[in-house]
């Protein structure tokens, strides 16, 4: 099997050959190919090439597409810093007072140069590799996320606690909506097998379940419909221990959940092994990047094997690799999963 074939099976839950491996490693990728990330989120040559040279020493299925957190804010006029060689972030809300939502102007998220630079990587990525790898194309931040990004987490916060404002809130949601699925339907015609938004402010770690179920949940669901109607399977990721929403995310119709190491990886397999795509769940940093390689090879075996029985499976980290994980602990993720034959 291709590394495309493998991701397909495990995504339609058919048997694959063996483990399919898709990793979230764009800052290791960027490290290792010698490009700064000045460079990385402003070249989409050297953004592939990044990936190309990291998918073709490791030997990995499938391909994530990922430049920081903050591209699709700094779409929307949110105020972002550019660190030379750090994924970018967010500074500041664009929004001073909740009401401005409903006087902005519709998004053209396709105008923006970060966007373009995400697009652009996928397409050469696609014309590289064709059918060969799975590519994946992240979208950045999902309404709720994008949300607090435009008001700042601190006021997008007061404004949730104010039922008063819950009219502006929904507003402000639906704006962000329409972004972000600007942001599916770029990546898809750009050639993504694949397309995923991140949605952690909204986990269980930072807001209650009544929160996330009100302000977050109704949006991912239509990111689904949207992703669907396109023709693409989708992937949601929320870091953070999820389980208390995690039945929730499931409701979403979302095709896999790339979930962080906290969620405790019994209970999803429990509950996603007959209905979607566990991705993960390997600690990034204790693990991948502070462990040994026989560290990695003993925990990437015992994820393997809790989720054995079930085809609806693709070993990655939880969350973003660190860009000085050792290389050898990446061999070490490989070898593990190449051992173990599926089906």
């Amino acid at each position: 099997m291709t590394g495309y074939e493998r991701i397909r099976a495990a995504i339609g839950g058919e048997w694959p050959d063996s483990v399919p491996v898709m990793l979230h490693n764009f800052m290791m990728a960027a490290r290792e190919a010698g490009i700064r990330m000045a460079e990385f989120r402003r070249n989409p040559e050297a953004l592939a090439r990044a990936f190309i040279e990291s998918a073709e020493r490791y030997g990995v299925d499938g391909i994530l597409v990922d430049v920081d957190t903050a591209t699709l804010a700094g779409a929307v006029g949110v105020p972002v810093d550019f660190p030379d060689d750090a994924p970018a972030r967010t500074i500041a809300g664009r929004l001073r007072r909740l009401e401005e939502a409903a006087e902005l102007e519709p998004p053209r998220v396709g105008d923006y140069w970060g966007v373009q630079v995400w697009v652009e990587g996928v397409r050469i990525l696609r014309k590289h590799f064709n059918n060969e790898l799975f590519v994946r194309g992240n979208c950045d931040q999902a309404p709720y996320s994008l949300a607090s990004a435009m008001r700042s987490p601190e006021a997008w916060m007061l404004d949730l606690m104010d039922p008063d404002r819950h009219e502006a809130v929904h507003r402000l949601l639906a704006y962000c909506l329409e972004a972000a699925c600007q942001f599916l339907e770029l990546m898809a015609r750009a050639g993504a097998h694949m397309v995923s938004n991140g949605d952690s402010p909204a986990g269980p770690e930072l807001v209650s379940p009544r929160i996330y179920r009100e302000f977050a949940l109704p949006y991912e669901k239509r990111l689904v419909e949207r992703a669907h109607r396109l023709g693409l399977p989708y992937f949601l990721h929320i870091c953070g221990k999820t389980d208390r929403i995690l039945a929730d995310m499931i409701s979403t119709g979302a095709d896999g959940f790339e979930l962080d190491h906290k969620t405790d990886a019994r209970l999803a397999h429990e509950l996603l092994k007959d209905r979607a795509v566990f991705i993960g769940n390997l600690d990034p940093s204790a693990v991948l990047a502070l462990g040994t390689p026989a560290l990695v090879e003993a925990e990437t075996h015992r994820l393997i094997e809790l989720f054995a029985d079930t085809p609806r499976f693709i070993l990655n980290a939880g969350c973003a690799i660190p860009p000085a994980t050792p290389a050898d602990n990446i061999r070490a993720l490989i070898r593990a999963a190449r051992g173990h034959r599926r089906g």
